[in-house]
C-alpha cells in the first residue's frame, strides 16, 4: 500500500519501472548483504573458533552438498539475483588453499561418500561442513515428516569431525528449523552457524 502498487496501473506508479541497474545498484548490493549478516545466528562457538583468522588459517577443506550451490541460496519466493555466490567461492577467495568435497550424492543424502570425505578434512587446517536442507526438502506445498537432517547427513558430519584435526565448522542452510541435537554437545564440533537461505550474497567468516 505505501508504494502505490493499489492506485491504479502500478507500471504508472513512482516505482513501477524499477530496471535492474536500478535494483542491482551498489547500495542494494550492500543491502542484501547486510540483511544476509544480520539473518546468520550463531548458536555454538567453543574457544572462539570463530571467527577465522585469515592469517593464521593456512587452509580449508569445505564439505558439503550444499557448499558449491548458489541456487540453493535463493531458498523460494524470490526473482533472479543480480549475482551469484557460491559459499565454497567465497572462501577460496578467503584463504589461499581451499579443497573441496561434496559429501553426499546431493542435499538429501541418500549416499555419502564418507572416506573421501573424511581424507578432504585430514588434510586441511580448519573443516568447514556446509550442510542443511534445499527446496527438495522444504518448499511450498510440500511438508517435512521430521526435524532432523536428511539422509546420511549426520553421519557425514560426525565422521569428518572426528577424524578433523581441530574442531570442525557447521553450517546450516535452511528455511525451517532442523535438529541438530547431536552437534550441541559433540567435542569435534566447535562451532554451529544456521544462515537461512541467505540470498545472492553471504559471509560467514
Amino acid at each position: 500500500m505505501r508504494l502505490g502498487l493499489f492506485n491504479g496501473n502500478p507500471q504508472k506508479q513512482l516505482f513501477g519501472n524499477i530496471s535492474p541497474s536500478v535494483v542491482c545498484a551498489q547500495q542494494h548490493q550492500e543491502l542484501a548483504l547486510e540483511a544476509a549478516r544480520s539473518g546468520i545466528v550463531l548458536l555454538k562457538n567453543n574457544g572462539n573458533l570463530l571467527p577465522l583468522s585469515k592469517a593464521k588459517t593456512s587452509s580449508l577443506a569445505i564439505i558439503g552438498p550444499n557448499a558449491n550451490s548458489a541456487y540453493v541460496l535463493r531458498g523460494n519466493y524470490d526473482s533472479p539475483p543480480c549475482k551469484f555466490i557460491e559459499i565454497l567461492k567465497a572462501f577460496q577467495g578467503y584463504v589461499k588453499t581451499v579443497q573441496y568435497h561434496h559429501g553426499c550424492n546431493a542435499v538429501n543424502c541418500t549416499s555419502a561418500a564418507i572416506d573421501q570425505a573424511v581424507n578432504t578434512a585430514r588434510n586441511a587446517d580448519y573443516v568447514v561442513l556446509v550442510m542443511g536442507l534445499d527446496q527438495g526438502q522444504e518448499r511450498e506445498q510440500f511438508d517435512r515428516d521430521d526435524l532432523v537432517l536428511p539422509g546420511q547427513q549426520e553421519n557425514l558430519i560426525t565422521s569428518v569431525a572426528k577424524a578433523a584435526k581441530k574442531p570442525v565448522i557447521l553450517v546450516l542452510l535452511s528455511g525451517g528449523p532442523v535438529d541438530v541435537s547431536f552437534a550441541k554437545y559433540h567435542p569435534k564440533i566447535g562451532s554451529i552457524l544456521w544462515a537461512g537461505y541467505p540470498g545472492e550474497v553471504e559471509e560467514l567468516l
